[in-house]
Formats: C-alpha cells, structure tokens, sequence
C-alpha cells in the first residue's frame, strides 16, 4: 500500500463525488449512517490507493485526509 485515507464520518454528506474521481477504486459506500442522517463512505483498503489526494481535492466538505506510506 502507498496510500491510505482516513474520513471524517460525522462530516461525510454521501455525495460521492469522491467514490467517482477515485481512480483505484479505493472508496466505497459504506452502510453506516452518521449523526446528519447520511449514508457515509469508506475506504476500503484494497491496497491499491496511491495517495494521489483526488478524494480529498473534490470532496466539498474536506472530509477526507490523505496519507503516503
């Protein structure tokens, strides 16, 4: 694995803007649900993420923080 993220659930909104312009794959929905009532996303560990920072870059609620290993 080069890369991981981590998100901030709580301020996840479900857009999924970042499960799009993801282009390992490395983000999926998940079937948690947070404290606003949105269907939240998660990384899924796939070891494919390269920590190229797209999820964080589009995700309009700076949810996403992003690591290189």
């Amino acid at each position: 694995m080069k890369g991981y993220i981590e998100i901030e659930e709580e301020l996840c909104k479900g857009c999924l803007l970042c499960l799009a312009f993801c282009p390992k794959e490395a983000i999926a929905v998940s079937e948690k649900i947070n404290a606003g009532g949105y269907t939240v996303v998660s990384f899924n560990g796939n070891g494919a993420c390269t920590g190229c920072a797209v999820c964080a870059l589009v995700c309009p609620e700076v949810a996403i923080e992003v690591y290189r290993a």
